[in-house]
């Protein structure tokens, strides 16, 4: 009778170990799934903050007529006027407009942020590329002249780095991308 009810003890234990065992498991578990979702939480906020700044820089732009030329007649050539606003709070650096990916803009201006027409006059002329563009400041890049018929093919891509040191390009169809190091200044 003795061995029988220390049999029956040892059960009773064995079973109230593998109830504690199991109840560790999922409470374990469920901190393994909290866990999880605050690690995606957390990712989705830094990549949050990563792409803040880059989505607050905007770049208008409009395909010009040709210009006057040194015997005040207008030329048939098309050109780009392309407006870079930076709405962010924080500078960006390194600032340039390609054109067909290889050309550089001809001349770069000072511009207001809030004008809308992108051919009124510029303000004051500036050196290019841009090392710097102040928060709440805006730039006008004007490309070369090309012929009317390939003036579309001259595209304007953005490429701009952020306060964290990512480098970005923005393109004419306001398709933001995070650009390698081999796309860097």
């Amino acid at each position: 009778m003795f061995a029988y009810q220390t049999i029956r003890s040892q059960r009773e234990q064995i079973g109230e170990q593998q109830e504690f065992i199991a109840e560790q498991t999922r409470f374990m578990d469920e901190q393994r799934q909290n866990l999880e979702m605050e690690r995606v939480e957390l990712h989705a906020a830094a990549e949050d903050r990563r792409w803040a700044q880059a989505r607050r820089v905007r770049m208008n732009h409009v395909k010009a007529g040709g210009s006057t030329d040194d015997e005040d007649e207008t030329t048939p050539h098309d050109h780009w006027r392309v407006a870079v606003i930076n709405e962010s709070d924080a500078p960006i650096h390194q600032v340039e407009v390609r054109f067909n990916t290889v050309y550089l803009a001809a001349e770069v201006y000072e511009w207001n942020a809030h004008r809308l027409d992108l051919t009124s006059s510029p303000g004051e002329r500036t050196m290019a590329p841009l090392s710097l563009l102040g928060a709440g400041r805006a730039l006008l890049f004007v490309s070369q002249q090309w012929p009317p018929a390939s003036v579309h093919n001259n595209r304007p891509v953005l490429h701009f780095t952020d306060v964290n040191g990512l480098r970005w390009s923005l393109d004419t169809k306001a398709d933001l991308q995070e650009v390698s190091g081999n796309d860097a200044w």
